[in-house]
């Protein structure tokens, strides 16, 4: 009886193999990334946008039927929070936001926020400075329309 060995042949991959899978998994990265990516911008974006329409107005508008008035400048949104210091003022207040989280967009900057508004003179204005920052530029986000 005589036992047979069989060889197996060892086959590794080659340096053109992985640098080929290199390249592809590069490409498809190229490509995927920044779609994901400006997807990522735009849900901040629309969450923002839905805070300024939705919730925050919807806090300050409680706030105006409890108090008769809409928290001032010098007060801001920080009054859909705490009670007022005035002891007839906060027999009447109720507390509008669930915590500080409400009180800053989606990168992490609070909100800005105008009573009597500059926009809204018989209300109040309410924006985010977007993504990068800085007021007054194309990616700020409000509630009043903004003429081109």
């Amino acid at each position: 009886m005589k036992i047979q060995m069989i060889e197996r042949e060892a086959r590794a991959f080659t340096l053109i193999e992985l640098l080929l899978v290199v390249v592809i998994m590069g490409l498809l990265a190229a490509f995927v990334v920044p779609y994901f990516g400006g997807i990522h911008d735009k849900v901040k974006h629309d969450l923002t946008q839905t805070a300024i329409d939705g919730s925050l107005t919807t806090a300050l508008d409680l706030y105006h039927t409890r108090m008769g008035r809409y928290p001032t400048t010098e007060e801001g949104l920080r009054a859909l929070l705490e009670p007022p210091v005035d002891a007839e003022q906060a027999k009447q207040w109720l507390q509008c936001l669930k915590d500080a989280k409400g009180l800053k967009d989606q990168w992490d900057r609070e909100y800005r926020y105008a009573c009597p508004g500059e926009f809204n003179r018989d209300g109040f204005d309410l924006s985010s400075d977007g993504e990068d920052g800085l007021p007054g530029t194309d990616d700020d986000l409000t509630n009043w329309q903004k003429v081109p």
